[in-house]
């Protein structure tokens, strides 16, 4: 080992005691979360209707094959969003009637005989199949808020790109689902619609910002959606909620048509709308259809024949500071992982890496969204108009004054205390961003996955996130390297909570990290029914 990897290695003391002092402060608030909340909240009323658990790709043959309508389709899952939105508050603007008309013009084109099934499966593969997605992605004539209360009466005047070719392929519009304030928290809570509760247990948290979309389908509320992900807010959410999501590689996917849109070129290329669902084989077909013209980069119909591929994992991010230890069960179910991959493809094929730059990965982040354009998160707050008087909010909302969340302006002040874009720092951790960038575009190659937490613990309790901050960094790494990143359900944990990884890959080799989830959903079984208690 040489004597750089060494110094890279070696943990300073004073880091050493500061993690066992924040490992005592989250055991210390998780039993003061645990006094306020309870062990377990209220269970889900059991998934009855057997149209609820197939997956989008199934629902789009049967009712091409008029196996199933779409209209009736479309019931059941309106039906259950019924019945699991009073417990859950994921869905906060519906467009039911004008989509059961839509439905209803889908199963009349499959009758007429104007195309033949195998045309209507190449030209509209997912016709007459309900669609959901977050309240940050246009819909037309939907809600259009982000979460901010001043935009709460906003709605979209058309589909985003991402929707409209999802629409263009036969996907109904029919739920608009709950965000954080701006989408940059990773729980789903704002002043306008309020906060989104655990399908699996309704004191814990849905991720953010695309928790709505990961609650709703994880209850068998919607078949599939479009999230966004700029720090793991497809990824997050995936994973609190048992259910598989793609961030594509970067600049595939068109961001047109999300709110609130980023500050610069390099921003965007961080942000990535994908696809979120509970069966991995809805995952591909959707990114095909999202990234349009740029499809071809992808190479999804490649076949990925898995006993090629290179299998690394890494367990944790090595110790980054302020940042939870990872989960007994999370670390067990990587293991799991591990072992089977070796058994099925060859020991020789599996390696577990501890890649250290990785440690750094919050300070790699915040620097790295920094952009020349003046703006931070105060302007966003200020719905792209202006800067909100922060100090001044939050003294407003010491007396229940302020629109805003207490998340919110707290963001908005630590964002000011970031490092400037240009700055000594900022360049030190642009610099650090692309040495791990290129550690692992070498590592990976074009037949290598790198297998990562998705995050370090199972869903906490409802605002136990603000004790633990940092934890994004488990995702917000991978947006500012531009990679493709999928979130893997794994089952459900000792406290009923869903377990998962995240598969990454090299640009444009989203399809390993597609065809890893699918292998990995044969052997563990993907999405667990919510009403399932241990």
């Amino acid at each position: 080992m040489s004597e750089k990897q060494l110094e890279q290695n070696s943990v300073p003391l004073s880091r050493v005691i500061g993690a066992y002092i924040f490992g005592l402060l989250q055991t210390f608030f998780r039993f003061i979360f645990r006094l306020i909340y309870g062990a377990k909240g209220k269970s889900m009323p059991p998934i009855t209707d057997p149209i609820l658990l197939e997956s989008a790709t199934s629902l789009a043959r049967k009712i091409r094959n008029q196996e199933l309508s779409s209209v009736q389709v479309l019931e059941s899952f309106i039906r259950r969003i019924k019945e699991v939105n009073p417990l859950l508050n994921c869905v906060v603007d519906e467009r039911y009637d004008e989509a059961l008309k839509e439905a209803a013009a889908a199963d009349a084109l499959i009758k007429s005989g104007q195309y033949t099934k195998e045309e209507l499966a190449t030209l509209k593969p997912f016709l007459g199949v309900p669609i959901s997605t977050k309240d940050c992605i246009a819909v037309k004539g939907m809600l259009h808020t982000a979460g901010l209360y001043s935009r709460r009466e906003v709605r979209a005047a058309d589909d985003s790109d991402a929707m409209g070719l999802m629409r263009k392929a036969g996907a109904i519009p029919f739920a608009l689902t709950n965000v954080s304030e701006m989408c940059m928290w990773w729980e789903s809570n704002n002043t306008v619609h309020g906060r989104t509760n655990n399908a699996y247990d309704t004191n814990r948290i849905v991720g953010g910002s695309s928790g709505g979309e990961g609650c709703v389908q994880s209850a068998a509320g919607s078949p599939f959606g479009l999230g966004s992900d700029i720090g793991g807010s497809i990824r997050m959410p995936a994973f609190f909620n048992g259910i598989f999501g793609h961030k594509p590689s970067k600049l595939i996917v068109s961001n047109k048509g999300q709110f609130p849109s980023p500050f610069s070129e390099e921003q965007n290329s961080f942000l990535g709308l994908g696809p979120m669902s509970r069966f991995a084989e809805d995952l591909r077909p959707m990114l095909q259809i999202m990234a349009g013209e740029r499809a071809h980069l992808l190479r999804l119909d490649k076949p990925v024949e898995l006993d090629k591929v290179k299998f690394f994992y890494q367990e944790s991010d090595g110790g980054g500071r302020m940042v939870s230890a990872v989960d007994k069960d999370l670390l067990l179910a990587m293991r799991r992982v591990a072992d089977h991959l070796s058994k099925k493809f060859g020991a020789g094929q599996v390696k577990q890496v501890q890649l250290p730059q990785i440690r750094q990965s919050a300070a790699i982040w915040f620097a790295n969204m920094r952009d020349d354009s003046g703006h931070g998160f105060s302007y966003q707050l200020g719905d792209l108009r202006y800067d909100i008087n922060t100090y001044l909010e939050l003294l407003k909302w010491l007396v229940g004054a302020s629109k805003h969340t207490l998340i919110g302006l707290i963001t908005a002040v630590m964002d000011n205390a970031q490092c400037q874009h240009g700055s000594s720092k900022y360049k030190h951790m642009v610099a650090k961003r692309d040495d791990l960038r290129a550690t692992l575009q070498q590592l990976l190659g074009d037949n290598g996955v790198l297998i990562y937490p998705t995050h370090p613990t199972v869903a906490p309790y409802h605002n136990e996130p603000i004790t633990r901050p940092i934890n994004f960094s488990y995702t917000g790494i991978v947006n500012v390297l531009g990679f493709p990143a999928t979130a893997v359900p794994l089952g459900l944990g000792s406290e009923g909570l869903p377990l998962g990884v995240q598969v990454i890959a090299n640009f444009n080799e989203d399809r390993l990290c597609l065809a890893v989830a699918e292998e990995l959903e044969r052997a563990f079984g993907g999405w667990v029914r919510p009403e399932v208690r241990l």
